[in-house]
């Protein structure tokens, strides 16, 4: 079934909170990604208000459905799914890359809901497969969702795990590709163009499906697709804008990793508006 007008519209604003909550963490603790983690807000929204099958009452079910965030810098993002599913006290976002705190920059598995820790750009995909392979063996109808970094895609191991995951026809497998086209210093075209993305997944043997990744009945219409199609792992190229909407960080690399200042937030949270 299509996602609804009135549950569209509360995702929503649910994005346009979280993005609130992600740019004051990030401006508290004057270190953090906001580029990536603004981009990656309604991808990340959609799987964990929508679509996983995750109960915090039972954070270890082995028939959950499993996230890896490859991107692992876009932790804010996560940490704000996370704390609205149950599985992080409210308030905890305040702890943002503090020392002990359970919220780091990068995910760690020892943090409740997260199933992988990030660190490293290129070893998700790899980690995906072999959740997505192991609870194929033991019979589980589970699903492994993998979102990835376009600058990250640069990395070798990416391709060993395209390449190995047709393989085994594994479509519990869904990658996405937050396909913002900047890194950290600078657009893919510069730093190393990506040339046809779409074009050389279909070659590895993906299904490949391509939408807005700041549309939500979009998205959920890309995860239906990946859903039904069987005996190949998906992967849906999601574009989106780097610091998506606040208009001064918008496709900027500056705003991939950097401090943002008093009179920056202030400007980005009259920008998206609304209350917390």
């Amino acid at each position: 079934m299509p996602i609804t007008a009135q549950r569209t519209a509360e995702l929503k604003t649910l994005c346009r909170r979280f993005r609130r909550e992600a740019l004051e963490a990030v401006a508290a603790i004057q270190s953090g990604h906001p580029g990536g983690s603004l981009s990656v807000c309604e991808i990340l929204t959609v799987l964990y208000q929508e679509r996983m099958r995750v109960d915090a009452s039972r954070p270890d079910d082995p028939d959950r459905d499993r996230l890896v965030l490859s991107k692992g810098h876009a932790a804010p993002m996560l940490y704000c799914n996370l704390i609205e599913k149950g599985f992080l006290p409210k308030g905890s976002l305040s702890t943002l890359r503090r020392i002990d705190s359970q919220l780091q920059g990068h995910a760690c598995i020892h943090t409740p809901g997260v199933d992988m820790s990030a660190g490293p750009l290129g070893i998700g995909l790899a980690a995906a497969q072999g959740m997505a392979m192991g609870l194929r063996l033991n019979g589980s109808a589970a699903r492994v969702y993998c979102v990835l970094g376009d600058g990250e895609t640069e990395e070798g191991a990416v391709w060993e795990a395209a390449t190995s995951a047709p393989k085994f026809a594994l479509d519990n497998l869904c990658a996405i590709l937050d396909y913002n086209k900047v890194q950290l210093d600078g657009t893919t075209d510069e730093v190393m163009p990506l040339r046809d993305m779409p074009g050389k997944w279909t070659a590895f043997g993906w299904n490949v499906l391509r939408c807005d990744g700041h549309d939500i009945p979009a998205l959920t219409e890309a995860l239906d697709a990946a859903e039904r199609c069987k005996g190949k792992p998906t992967i849906i190229i999601a574009d989106t804008i780097k610091g998506k909407g606040v208009s001064f960080m918008e496709g900027k690399a500056a705003w991939h990793g950097k401090a943002i200042s008093p009179e920056d937030l202030e400007r980005a949270l009259q920008e998206l508006g609304g209350d917390k």
